[in-house]
This record gives C-alpha cells, sequence and structure tokens, in this order.
C-alpha cells in the first residue's frame, strides 16, 4: 500500500533500524509488525515506497501464513467450484426437485447473492475488520451448502444457493483484502496472481469434480461435504489472523464496542446498493428484461444521493465515488469479463459443433484457457509487478492482446482450422486475461488513496461478478439470432422455397438448443453443413462483437490515467518552486 495514509500504532518502532531491530527479534507469539506511518510530502512518499518494498502492512509468523494461504485457497476453490460444477448436476437436481423450467435459477440465485454481497464486504471489514468477516463468510458458505443438500423443494433449494452465494461473494474480496494486508508490495502482484489461480483452478475443475461424482454419489454429498472444508479453512484463518489485524483506517476497532460498529453501518445506503445490483441482474437473468434494468438505474441514483448527502460514513466513500480512474476500471472491467466469458461460454461449444468432438471432450478445452489464465497472473506478478505504483502501459497493452487473440477466434472458428491452432489461441487468450486483471487490479490500487482499498477492490471484485450475466445475456442474444438466420437461411436455400416447413422450423429450434445434435443427432449430411456452417458464422459474429467491446473498455481503461490523486497538484505546486529557486 501507499505509505503516508495510515494512522500510527503506539510503541511501534520509528525507524528502519529500529524495525529491523524488532522484526529480528519477534517470537511466534508477536506475529504483527506494523510500521510508522505518517503525513508527509509526496516525494517522501516516493522515497519510503522504494525503501518498504519488502515491509509488509501486517506480518505474521511463517506458520501462520501458510495456514492462512491453504484456507484461502480452499475457500477461493469451493466458491469457484460452485459456479462450474452446478452446470453438470443441474439435470439430474431439476429432475430430483421437479423444476426443469426453473433449471436457470440455480445459477443465477448464487450469482446475484454472491455479486450483491461483494461490494458490502469491503465495508464491513472495514469495521468488523477482516478476521471476522472471513468468518462469517465461512460459516455462511457452509450454512448454505447444507440447506441446499438437505432441500426437497425449489424454494429451499434456491435458499440454500443465496446463502451460499452470500458467504462466497465475501470470499474473494476478503482475499484480496488479505493480500494487501500481509504481503510487500514487491510480491503483492505474485500473490494477486496466486489468488486468481485459485479461483480459475476452482473454475476448471468443478465441472470435473460433479460431472465425475454426481453419478457415483448422487448430487447432495456434493455440496454437504462442502461444508466442513469450508468450517475448517474458515476457522483456520481466523485464529491464523492476529486479532488487531485491522482496516488502514480503522486502527482501534478493538477499542470500539459493537453497537458503536453496527451504529456505523450504513444501512440505508446498503438497501439500495443492494437493490441496485439485484435487479441488474435480474433484468439479464435468461431475456433481457427493461423494467428491472430501468429500476435498477433508479436505484443506483438514489445510492449515489444517499452516499452523497445522507450517509455519514458510507458504503462505497466519496474519494472512490468521484474518482474517475476507479470508477472507469470498474467499469472497464465488467466490459472486460463480459468479452472474456464468451470464451468460457463459446469455445467448448466450437468444439462439440464444428469441430465435433464428443461433450467430455469439447469442455476439456477450458483446461488450456485457464491455466493460460493462471499462468499469466503469477508471471506477471513475479516478474513485473514487484513494486507500488502505476500500471498504466501494461494493462492497455494486455487489453489489447487481448482483443486481438479475440480476433484470432473470430477467424479460426471453423472447421478447416486445426484444432491444435485453436488450443493455442485458447490458451493465450487466457494468459492475456490473467495478466490483465493482475495489472487492472495493482493499478487501481494506484489510483485509489490507502484507506478506501478494500471498497476500491470490492467495488472491482464486483464489477467482475457482473461479467458474467452480462456476458450471457448479451451475447447469447446476438449468438441466438446469428444463429437461426444463418440455419434459416441454408435450410431455405436447401429446399429451394422461401418459407420453412414446419418440420425445419423444428429443426432450427433444436439446433439452437442443443450444439450436441451437429454431430451426435443423425443429420444427413447436407443438413449437418448447413448446421456447422451455421454455427461457425454464429460464432464468428459473436468474437466480433467481444472484439468491438474490447476495443471500448480498452480505451476506458487508458482514460484511467496514470497518476494517482493529487499527483498532479503535486508536482504543479514543484514546478513552482523550481522556478522560484531558478
Amino acid at each position: 500500500m501507499t505509505d503516508g495514509e495510515h494512522l500510527r500504532h503506539e510503541n511501534m518502532p520509528t525507524t528502519r533500524d529500529d524495525m529491523a531491530s524488532t522484526m529480528s527479534t519477534a517470537a511466534e507469539d508477536t506475529p504483527l509488525l506494523q510500521p510508522e506511518r505518517g503525513n508527509s510530502s509526496s516525494a517522501g512518499i516516493d522515497r519510503r515506497e522504494d525503501e518498504d518494498l519488502d515491509i509488509a502492512n501486517q506480518t505474521v509468523t511463517k506458520r501462520r501464513a501458510i495456514a492462512i494461504i491453504l484456507s484461502v485457497y480452499i475457500l477461493i476453490f469451493l466458491q469457484a467450484m460452485n459456479m462450474s460444477g452446478i452446470t453438470m448436476a443441474q439435470s439430474t437436481i431439476a429432475a430430483d426437485l421437479d423444476a426443469y423450467e426453473y433449471a436457470m435459477w440455480f445459477t443465477t440465485s448464487f450469482l446475484v447473492a454472491l455479486s450483491s454481497m461483494a461490494p458490502l464486504t469491503g465495508k464491513l471489514a472495514t469495521i468488523f475488520s477482516p478476521r471476522s468477516m472471513v468468518l462469517v463468510s465461512s460459516v455462511l458458505f457452509a450454512i448454505g451448502c447444507l440447506v441446499t443438500s438437505q432441500a426437497h423443494s425449489f424454494a429451499v433449494f434456491i435458499l440454500g444457493r443465496v446463502i451460499t452465494g452470500l458467504g462466497g461473494g465475501g470470499t474473494m474480496v476478503l482475499a484480496f483484502i488479505l493480500v494487501l494486508e500481509l504481503t510487500t508490495k514487491r510480491n503483492r502482484g505474485l500473490f494477486i496472481g496466486i489468488t486468481n489461480a485459485g479461483f480459475t483452478t476452482g473454475i476448471s475443475l468443478g465441472a470435473v469434480v460433479f460431472g465425475g461424482l454426481i453419478g457415483t454419489i448422487g448430487w447432495r454429498p456434493l455440496f454437504w461435504a462442502q461444508a466442513p472444508a469450508s468450517l475448517v479453512a474458515g476457522f483456520a484463518i481466523f485464529f491464523s489472523i492476529p486479532s488487531d489485524l485491522s482496516s488502514p483506517d480503522h486502527s482501534t476497532d478493538k477499542n470500539i464496542s459493537l453497537r458503536t460498529k453496527l451504529k456505523q453501518i450504513d444501512y440505508l445506503g446498503a438497501f439500495f446498493m443492494t437493490a441496485t445490483v439485484v435487479l441488474f441482474l435480474f433484468g439479464l437473468s435468461g431475456k433481457i428484461q427493461p423494467i428491472p434494468l430501468g429500476s435498477s438505474l433508479v436505484a443506483l441514483v438514489i445510492f449515489v444521493l444517499i452516499e452523497k448527502y445522507v450517509a455519514v460514513d458510507p458504503i462505497v466513500p466519496l474519494a472512490v465515488l468521484q474518482n474517475r480512474g476507479a470508477l472507469l476500471s470498474c467499469v472497464s472491467q465488467l466490459g472486460f469479463m463480459a468479452a472474456r466469458w464468451t470464451v468460457l461460454f463459446y469455445t467448448p461449444m466450437t468444439a462439440l459443433a464444428v469441430f465435433g468432438f464428443s461433450p467430455a471432450a469439447s469442455g476439456s478445452i477450458l483446461i488450456p484457457t485457464n491455466l493460460g489464465f493462471g499462468l499469466g497472473g503469477l508471471i506477471v506478478g513475479a516478474l513485473h509487478i514487484r513494486h507500488s505504483g502505476s500500471f498504466w502501459g501494461s494493462s492497455v497493452l494486455c487489453f489489447g492482446l487481448f482483443g486481438i487473440s479475440l480476433l484470432a477466434l473470430s477467424v479460426s472458428s471453423t472447421r478447416d482450422t486445426p484444432f491444435g491452432l485453436y488450443i493455442a489461441i485458447v490458451f493465450l487468450n487466457g494468459l492475456f486475461t490473467g495478466g490483465a486483471l493482475n495489472y487492472t487490479m495493482s493499478h487501481l490500487l494506484h489510483l485509489t488513496p490507502p484507506e478506501t482499498h478494500y471498497v476500491a477492490t470490492s467495488l472491482l471484485g464486483t464489477f467482475r461478478g457482473f461479467a458474467g450475466s452480462f456476458g450471457s445475456a448479451i451475447g447469447g442474444g446476438i449468438f441466438a439470432r446469428t444463429l437461426q438466420g444463418s440455419l434459416e437461411k441454408g435450410l431455405k436455400a436447401l429446399d429451394g422455397s422461401d418459407h420453412l416447413s414446419k418440420g425445419r422450423e423444428e429443426l432450427i429450434r433444436k439446433l439452437i438448443g442443443s450444439p450436441l445434435l451437429v454431430h451426435h443427432g443423425d443429420l444427413p449430411d447436407a443438413e449437418k453443413t448447413i448446421a456447422v456452417q451455421g454455427y461457425s458464422s454464429a460464432l464468428r459474429v459473436l468474437f466480433q462483437a467481444a472484439v468491438v467491446l474490447t476495443a471500448f473498455v480498452l480505451v476506458l481503461q487508458a482514460a484511467t490515467g496514470w497518476r494517482r490523486p493529487g499527483d498532479r497538484k503535486v508536482q504543479d505546486q514543484e514546478n513552482v518552486h523550481d522556478r522560484r529557486d531558478e
């Protein structure tokens, strides 16, 4: 974190020599160290940043650090596994609960709850401490898994998924908060990459685990088995984190009563922010619904007005709401990850409908792209993000490379493309995504004041969470319309007629809903060729639309700027002093 913004704890070392002496004599029962932080000029801040690259804001002993890392990894893995694993269990659960027409809510309810909780978590962590919030999140996740596993009706199952999502919503945000507090500036990028790698591992293996076990043990054990793992990980983190770890702007929280802390919560702002998220995601679930989307905009306006004019301690501080770089970073992440989700949603469909692979082999195409995702974050974190500061150029470069990889996917989504080349492009797309997410997170920390980092990172995570619903709704509409038009045109040409028969209309309906039918539905060769061409054309248009979206968000990311708030003013003052000296 940037120095100069934190309050100093009493009796802490005040010089680097004192600090080094204290660190060298730290015992197992005194794991927490916090160097002096005080107000100073920008030049002094920059000098101390260079000197303190290897000093963490808070430190723990090696055994505690290992316990925290492993436990956080487990929580992130469980959260991500619930996103992808449910797709493999959906049909079995729908049959058991007799809820075929509502199966889409198995995933949607989890994502809506997760995205609603994420922005609140950052603020709550500043009031109740990250240590307490980790435990609350893990317990909520465990309760949700237990309720889900014991559900015998659709309503109870959805209740369980909502509770699980509330617990999972805090996991990713709190993981980043712990990275900010417990790692040095030199290693921060590496641990952000490790955190992202844990998430993508869960996404990759969730479908594999659920798909491999559901036929053997059923769907209920897949959920209740997650509860003890979540509880063990949550309690391990709780007891490994020092009790006096607190947020940058609440260093004396331990002296504040619970009643006072509860009074600090901006309940009205929290309500309207949650309403904004829920209405927005609900409006994108299934078909796009204008009324919920419009209502979410109204709720957003009310929320901003409350935060600016009513709230004493806003959920989102004015320093963030008025920070151009922070807001543009969040919006650009929404578009960027929406484009990324088109790859996650539709590259398996390309392997299935265009290349003719089996469902199991088609799903495995996500392995190389998620491998690239994990490697991208780890590589840039280990080799480049070794300091705090601006990563504007690197962020923009990764956005550009990501767009080029999407363009390559649009061109190569044909039967004539060597499948090995397609895999390489998918891998590179993941590589550039992982690098971009690490760079943009680090650049956001540079653009925002240290005391708002908890909230800023939670907002960024929220907008990333929106992307799945946003990408599936917008991208799915583009894909379906293009596919339908291509199939209608091809079949009309095949029949030599301007009108489609009832049988042809039914075939189009089935092909749009099930890409498996293209190569595994006993279609005649002529119809199969039309179907392959239709899917290839729809995928090409979809990825081209993703390229346009990427170009737009690249401009937004570039507009975030490379200077933190106040840098320009300080620079102008220094220039004035220089001219006076001359």
